[in-house]
């Protein structure tokens, strides 16, 4: 990991819970596999609003930019079902001058279901590449790997 800074303190993984709904499913009850995606991305958004970054507001700030994704490599490993309790960890791979890579599981109980390495671009508004502002460096330069549970 490369930060420019002294490592920081590490904290546990980002955990984010979330209820399989009757939408998340197909006809059998299992979770379709791109809700996986929705399910992790919203972890993400949640990681940074926990440490009050909101995302609509660093794209109208000075530094004016976003996070896309570059790419994103899934395994499915078990299948979810209708109402069972989940749990997404994100943890920091690693954080580059205008890229971030996370590993984000999702977990039934002591049971891991997907797991997922997802790389973010940091862009402007025109698209083109910049570094991830110091505030959400800093945030995401805390998160521990997310090895296991």
């Amino acid at each position: 990991m490369s930060t420019g800074a002294a490592t920081p303190h590490r904290s546990a993984p980002h955990r984010y819970p979330v209820r399989v709904q009757w939408e998340d499913t197909d006809a059998a009850g299992i979770v379709y596999y791109a809700n996986y995606l929705r399910f992790i991305e919203r972890a993400r958004s949640d990681l940074l609003l926990q440490h009050g970054i909101d995302q609509r507001g660093i794209m109208a700030s000075d530094d004016g930019v976003a996070f896309a994704v570059r790419s994103c490599s899934t395994e499915y490993l078990q299948p979810a079902r209708l109402h069972e309790e989940l749990t997404v960890t994100t943890g920091l791979v690693e954080l580059r001058g205008a890229s971030v890579t996370l590993a984000q599981d999702v977990w039934r109980g002591d049971d891991l279901l997907v797991r997922a390495e997802v790389r973010l671009a940091c862009i402007d508004k025109s698209g083109r590449a910049r570094r991830v502002p110091p505030a959400v460096a800093a945030i995401l330069a805390t998160l521990s790997p997310n090895l296991s549970r």
